[in-house]
């Protein structure tokens, strides 16, 4: 063959001994990472290796060292343990592939555990489709020039959990082997599923069925025109998905709109990319049918996977899938409601739930499905009920047969009786109406009945997470989490930059008061510029203000700015994870030592500047007394306090039942610092979740809090509640609750008055 080239084209080729489909897969994922020749023919040998490990033939990798210290023949290895809840779904993944990519050099990685692998770090669907879980170890192995450069980042990456946050209040799925399977309903055919989505809705069924473009199978002579004609529909739909992400941003959040990113990636991933360019130019087949068949392909491994999280993902793909098609054949024609109903569907896409009318859909029934899907995400984001999983006789249900949907049982009555109408329009007025109540209310102080103010602010991690708080009706910003300026970047941010930041927020604020939380940073989660040892232990090690101590140039950088915008904006400052008196009075003087060199400067400063402790490890708030003297306040952060007081890992599934703040040990120490701020006259405040439960308040109330730090949806509920509390009968109720044994019983005792309550989440009423 290579008689028929010129010498200079000879120059550029290399025979190998290889597979012909794997190898040449693996070989195109080498060349268009810029791998050597030499390289290129490696991978196109090893390309049977993941197929042969997918199967469960071979050995699982040999162990190798902790650390990416040591050059090995493959290269330089890692190995990680993935503690994330739900293993390397969509979003951590992504930034897993994102990290990777940054780097000049070949990722692999294979889960140690399962046996799977090995799968390039630099494909979304190579490194989801390894079935990484909850637990699993992975060996991550690198070569190239970034090397050990790309496995410090990928470390630093799983040491922050792969940057993915908890979920907004709300936005979770339960465990689907945990969820509530009702009953067949009376009153009606019921058909019974999984809760998709929150809230009770009765409509007409409006069936939506987006339509799955043909496939054409003709075979192509002109295989650079079918790739450049794949590569305009991926930039078309990589516009449309963008478009897609930033509505949702918009409506749902950020955390919502992530899932899109993981779409993004899709359009670049080789694993997709490389099949489809051989079909196109060794198989001459087009660029649709190309495109299917390898989308095809990668979805049929996510279905293979034991994880229901993770197969839920192969829905994810075709529905994007499908977009590159429509776009390659120009039936590009959208499935759409055209009156109010209930939207009732075989599945949906992420894409066709984010494309839903609001004003129209009024709930959603999907046949298949699970409340893990991102369709199931993004309904619960998007205020729309839904119910999931319900079976192929919902298909059947005629279109305008009216349907009555409970998302909280995950079940459809299908011409539902008067009476089973009746209740639960009953039901879903009544917390509607309080829910209703609650907002109408929210700009309104929070004043208890025997005339106490509490005040109620909000938790924000960035300048975006403003307008929601104050529509809300949050009073001010009681944490502000500072680490949004300081991750996913090369360096440590400016004085300025810093100062720009803080000053946008206060800004924006309007003259509410703001409390900002010093860096709160460590082994647990790793700046990449900020080299750190690696920790057994990271929760136990350095982090929060030790870190701070240890690194004096982060902190004295942050105050500087934090003094530049109190000297403009009402702001008090505290530092995070304090657990010695020493400690305070250290970060004090660091403070004292940045208000000097700027006063040298003649920069302006603020004539006071009020200056707490967040109480989030016991010994602080056993030490509360001797702290009260000094701290202008003291802020409960009732996460970590949970975490170290019942030693249960936050996040950690198997000791989640233990993680309550409403145990009693907890509220003791809640009162303890409580008691010891009211005798100094200074106040305590609570900035965790268990201040964005209902249920909590009368109890945090009693206890001698002044001020709850909630979650933005979260606020108008926890006004209303504190509405209705009896100062003195929420302080016996109090001293009750510590005399119990267990949160359960704490909830029970408090549980009459939750029930008066409005639910957090809005719920759509029964119409």
């Amino acid at each position: 063959a290579l008689d028929f080239l010129t010498p200079e084209q000879r120059e550029s080729v290399l025979l190998c001994e290889a597979p012909l489909v794997e190898g040449a897969v693996a070989a195109a994922v080498a060349a268009r990472l810029g791998e050597p020749l030499a390289e290129v023919a490696n991978e196109a040998r090893g390309g049977l290796q993941g197929k042969t490990a997918q199967l469960g033939a071979g050995e699982p990798a040999a162990s190798a060292p902790v650390g990416a210290s040591a050059p090995l023949e493959e290269g330089l290895t890692l190995r990680l343990d993935v503690r994330n809840p739900l293993g390397l779904h969509a979003r951590p993944a992504a930034r897993f592939v994102q990290t990777a990519a940054a780097f000049d050099a070949s990722v692999e990685v294979i889960n140690l555990t399962s046996g799977r692998g090995p799968a390039s770090g630099r494909s979304l669907n190579g490194l989801a489709t390894l079935g990484i879980r909850q637990g699993h170890e992975i060996l991550v192995s690198a070569h190239g020039p970034q090397a050990a450069a790309a496995l410090d980042a990928l470390a630093g990456l799983a040491g922050r959990d792969f940057d993915e946050q908890a979920a907004p209040t709300g936005q979770q799925a339960p465990p689907v082997a945990s969820l509530p399977v009702a009953p067949p309903p009376d009153g009606g055919q019921g058909l019974t599923g999984l809760p998709g989505a929150p809230g009770t809705v009765s409509g007409p069924a409006r069936h939506f069925r987006p339509l799955d473009p043909e496939i054409p199978t003709g075979s192509s002579e002109n295989p650079e025109a079918e790739w450049e004609a794949l590569t305009r529909a991926l930039d078309q739909v990589r516009t449309g998905i963008r478009a897609t992400r930033d509505s949702v941003a918009a409506r749902a959040g950020e955390y919502s709109a992530a899932i899109f990113d993981a779409h993004l990636l899709f359009l670049d991933d080789d694993a997709l990319l490389g099949p489809a360019r051989h079909a196109i130019f060794e198989e001459g087949r087009n660029a649709a049918e190309a495109w299917h068949a390898a989308a095809e392909a990668v979805a049929a491994d996510y279905r293979s996977l034991e994880d229901e999280y993770l197969q839920a993902r192969a829905e994810d793909l075709t529905g994007v899938a499908r977009q590159v098609v429509a776009a390659l054949t120009g039936d590009a024609s959208a499935a759409s409601l055209s009156a109010p109903g209930i939207v009732v569907a075989a599945d949906l896409a992420p894409a066709d739930t984010a494309s839903l009318d609001r004003k129209l859909a009024l709930g959603v029934a999907t046949a298949a499905g699970s409340p893990t899907s991102h369709s199931a995400i993004l309904a619960r984001s998007l205020g729309i009920p839904a119910a999931v999983g319900l079976g192929e006789a919902l298909l059947s249900v005629p279109e305008g047969t009216e349907l009555l949907l409970d998302g909280d049982a995950g079940t459809v009555h299908v011409e539902p009786a008067e009476e089973l109408v009746t209740e639960y329009k009953r039901r879903a007025a009544m917390r509607e109406q309080a829910a209703r109540t609650a907002r109408a209310a929210a700009a309104e102080p929070a004043v208890t009945s025997d005339g106490r103010r509490i005040e109620v602010v909000a938790n924000i991690g960035s300048l975006d997470d403003v307008p929601a708080a104050i529509e809300n009706g949050a009073e001010g910003v009681g944490l502000l989490r500072t680490e949004f300026l300081f991750l996913e970047r090369d360096s440590m941010p400016t004085e300025d930059e810093q100062y720009v930041a803080y000053k946008s927020v206060a800004a924006a604020l309007a003259g509410r008061p703001l409390i900002l939380r010093t860096l709160d940073v460590g082994a647990d989660k790793p700046l990449p510029y900020l080299p750190l040892e690696t920790e057994a232990n990271p929760f136990l090690g350095v982090r929060g203000i030790r870190l701070a101590l240890e690194r004096p140039e982060l902190l004295e950088t942050q105050l500087r700015a934090v003094l530049r915008t109190a000297a403009e904006h009402p702001l008090k400052v505290m530092f995070p994870m304090v657990a010695t008196l020493a400690e305070y009075r250290q970060a004090k003087a660091v403070l004292a030592g940045a208000r000097a060199e700027l006063e040298r400067a003649g920069a302006p400063t603020p004539e006071e500047l009020e200056v707490g402790v967040m109480i989030e490890v016991p010994a602080a708030a056993l030490a509360a007394e001797q702290f009260a003297p000094e701290v202008d306040f003291f802020s409960l952060g009732t996460n970590d306090l949970v975490q170290y007081t019942m030693a249960a890992e936050r996040g950690n599934a198997s000791v989640a039942g233990l993680a309550d703040g409403l145990h009693p040990s907890v509220l003791r120490l809640i009162r303890i610092v409580a008691e010891a701020a009211n005798g100094h006259g200074k106040w305590a405040g609570v900035c965790g979740e268990l201040a964005s439960d209902p249920v909590a308040v009368p109890v945090l109330v009693g206890l001698g809090i002044a001020e709850l730090s909630a979650n933005a949806p979260a606020i108008p509920a926890v006004k209303q509640a504190v509405r209705s509390v009896d100062t003195d009968a929420a302080s016996e109720l109090a001293e009750q609750a510590l005399e119990l044994s267990s949160a359960i019983e704490v909830r029970k005792l408090f549980a009459p008055k939750a029930a008066e309550q409005p639910a957090l989440s809005s719920r759509s009423p029964a119409s």
